[in-house]
Order: structure tokens, then C-alpha cells, then sequence
């Protein structure tokens, strides 16, 4: 597949939603998640390459309807190269270039290796309206000028 951006997008963008196409979002990115024949609760199963139209990322779905939450965990530490994106119902990214945006009524959690809270968490949400830059793996929450959010550190899982 042609890599016509930073983040592998072969066309000016891409829609990733949760309320329409839920296993649509998982298969979008490059890991796929829950792709087991057993069953949708194994999470890294016998199917794993996704279509990468977001290149190294693995999407979850249903995610705080269905208490996932702490599913991409164990994806992004067997995987840490790999960011973890999980969509709430009805919430949807919308990917141009290398960046996206939340939209709908939900959150999308961050799983990033290199980056936890300050309290130690190893996601975080972002709320409709928040940006994420994928190259920099950097959210931002818009004010009148675009700045980290406080909270997401840069430090690996399992290092204090």
C-alpha cells in the first residue's frame, strides 16, 4: 500500500468510527485486534495484520460500554512499538495526514508506551474536540493555542 503521509494514509483521510462499522474501525489499523476465530475476547489471536490504512496502531471498540478499557494493555506491552486506540460508542476519530480528531458523544483512551500519566496510568482519554498528532504522538485539547495535555508524561510502562 502507497504511503502518501507520515501515518500511511493512501487518501486525504480516513473516518474511524464506533457507532457504524465496529469491527470496520479494528481492521482499519495495521495490528488488529480480537481478530481470533475463537472469539472476539482473545485480543491478540490467529488473525493479527489489519489493513493499515493507520499504519502502527492497533484499534479497540465498545470501550467503556463493554468495560474494555484495560483490554489494550497487554497488545501495546507485547507490542510497544505499536499505539493503542480505543473508540467509546458512538465517538469517532477523523484522520487527515497524521493527525486526528475526536468527535461524537464518547472518548478515545491512548495506549502509548513511551507515555503514561503522572499518576501512573497507562492511558488516557481524550474528550471530543481533542486533537492527537500520530508521527509526534502527542494529544492536544484546543484552547487558544495548542498545548500538551499536563497529565501525559513521557515515560516508558514499568519505569518511575
Amino acid at each position: 500500500m502507497a504511503k502518501d503521509s507520515p501515518a500511511g494514509l493512501p487518501h486525504a483521510g480516513v473516518v474511524i468510527d464506533d457507532e457504524h462499522a465496529c469491527a470496520g474501525a479494528t481492521i482499519i489499523g495495521s495490528f488488529l485486534v480480537r481478530g481470533d476465530t475463537k472469539g472476539n475476547t482473545i485480543m491478540m489471536g490467529d488473525h493479527q495484520v489489519g489493513f493499515g490504512l493507520v499504519n502502527g496502531v492497533a484499534i479497540d471498540q465498545h470501550l467503556l460500554r463493554r468495560n474494555r478499557e484495560f483490554d489494550l494493555i497487554a497488545v501495546i506491552e507485547a507490542h510497544p512499538d505499536l499505539l493503542g486506540i480505543g473508540l467509546d460508542e458512538d465517538t469517532a476519530i477523523v484522520v487527515q495526514g497524521n493527525r486526528f480528531e475526536v468527535m461524537g458523544r464518547g472518548y478515545v483512551a491512548i495506549y502509548d508506551h513511551r507515555k503514561m500519566l503522572d499518576s501512573g496510568g497507562q492511558f488516557y482519554f481524550l474528550a471530543p474536540g481533542d486533537r492527537y498528532d500520530l508521527e509526534k504522538r502527542e494529544a492536544t485539547r484546543p484552547t487558544t493555542s495548542a498545548e500538551p495535555i499536563a497529565r501525559v508524561v513521557k515515560r516508558e510502562w514499568g519505569k518511575q
